[in-house]
């Protein structure tokens, strides 16, 4: 149990345990900002008008190159996180 939660699935995309959680926290805390800046737009309009589309479309190519570069690209799911 515990190495299919904390090895499996790093290891089935060629990561360590730790690089896929530095990786999983720079993802979530870049999708945690662009949550925010909905938020504060939500309430003004004209405040934060691209940021969440930028960083969906950013962390859309990251992904797709990072399955690129990967040992194997067509093990990598259509999706991550």
């Amino acid at each position: 149990m515990m190495k299919r939660l904390f090895v499996e699935h790093p290891k089935s995309l060629g990561m360590s345990w730790a690089g896929h959680g530095i990786g999983a926290v720079a993802i979530g805390l870049r999708m945690i900002g662009a949550g925010a800046a909905c938020l504060v737009h939500a309430v003004i309009p004209g405040a934060f008008t691209e940021t969440a589309g930028r960083t969906v479309a950013s962390l859309h190519n990251h992904m797709i190159k990072r399955r690129a570069a990967a040992p194997d690209p067509n093990a990598w799911p259509d999706y991550e996180i």
